[in-house]
């Protein structure tokens, strides 16, 4: 199993290193460069403005996001139209590893708000248990197929917050996923995946809305695809498997 795993991972990276080369070389990525990180894509307010025109969206009012920036302007609308918003502490080092921003408790605008350092230090810290169900997920991505295979930055987070919020009942068939990304980040060819990987539902771009046939979801925590040192790390799966 941890040679397959492996292999995929190389697999992985291989594909985000072309994407991260594409986007700088065509100078697509705004600054600090995509290399290495969810790209801050050029033409992030658009994606976001055409997610926020979606039924799905209108539908949600609780949603979880990703906290890179090219989703700022998707946390800020967000915020903006009043909706619930869940992030997740880095790495989900804290007891207690999502903070809640309400919007009706906060006095900063919207755009303030949602930025990264300000929108941890301004959210109240939420334990799993005492989260709300998700109607929502916004995910940042590095490269995604048609069929909603993604691709993350690499350090697995995105799947950890999904499996502790599918073991909680917080997720599941009825919660959308969704991704903004450049036009440049869809691929028209099939990702590697591996069995905690979720697929996407709903794929916005400047220019187009996608939405996937085959939706996919993880089962939940994999505790063989976890190695003690990440589990230890985590003080939520340390309590989850006591």
């Amino acid at each position: 199993m941890d040679e397959l795993v492996d292999q995929v991972e190389a697999a992985k990276q291989s594909v985000r290193e072309r994407v991260w080369e594409a986007l700088e070389e065509e100078r697509l990525a705004r600054f600090p460069g995509a290399h290495g990180r969810i790209p801050n894509f050029v033409g992030a307010e658009e994606a976001a403005a055409s997610l926020a025109g979606l039924p799905e969206w209108r539908a949600a009012s609780v949603l979880k996001a990703n906290p890179d920036s090219p989703q700022l302007p998707v946390r800020s609308r967000a915020l903006a139209a009043g909706k619930l918003l869940y992030l997740a502490v880095p790495k989900l080092t804290e007891s207690r590893p999502f903070v809640l921003l309400d919007p009706r408790r906060i006095a900063e605008s919207p755009r303030r708000a949602a930025a990264k350092d300000r929108g941890l230090a301004l959210g109240e810290p939420v334990a799993v248990s005492g989260m709300r169900p998700v109607d929502l997920v916004v995910c940042g991505t590095v490269a995604v197929n048609r069929a909603g295979v993604r691709i993350g930055k690499g350090g697995g987070f995105a799947d950890l917050e999904f499996g502790l919020l599918t073991e909680a009942g917080l997720v599941g068939e009825q919660t959308v996923i969704a991704t903004t990304v450049h036009a440049r980040q869809l691929l028209d060819e099939p990702l590697p995946e591996t069995e905690h990987d979720f697929r996407v539902d709903v794929i916005v771009t400047p220019g187009e809305v996608i939405r996937t046939p085959e939706p996919k979801r993880g089962p939940g925590i994999l505790w063989e695809h976890l190695s003690e040192a990440k589990i230890s790390e985590v003080p939520a799966l340390s309590a989850l498997r006591r």
